[in-house]
């Protein structure tokens, strides 16, 4: 099932990236239509935008840190196996 998981590891990215982009939009333009300047705007959006999806996006969160725990495991291991490989071990005699 971890498989699986490290299998969807790139579109689960893309879509955290895109929904707390999306929330730092809505919270800028929401901002914007009450009077406040774009930028400004844009600067409190990030500030309380990118929390807020932490709370928000936790399970697309939990998904994302499965899959870069999984692939890290997997990286860690073949690194393992080669330093194993340049040491001389598990090499038949």
């Amino acid at each position: 099932m971890s498989d699986v998981k490290a299998d969807h590891l790139p579109r689960d990215l893309t879509l955290y990236l895109l929904a707390r982009f999306v929330l730092v939009g809505v919270i800028a333009w929401a901002l914007s239509l009450t009077g406040v300047p774009l930028l400004v705007a844009l600067v409190i959006g990030l500030v309380v935008g990118l929390p807020l999806g932490l709370l928000l996006f936790r399970p697309l969160n939990a998904r994302v840190t499965a899959g870069l725990a999984k692939r890290n495991e997997k990286r860690a291991r073949a690194r393992a196996e080669l330093r194993a490989q340049l040491r001389g071990e598990g090499q038949p005699e």
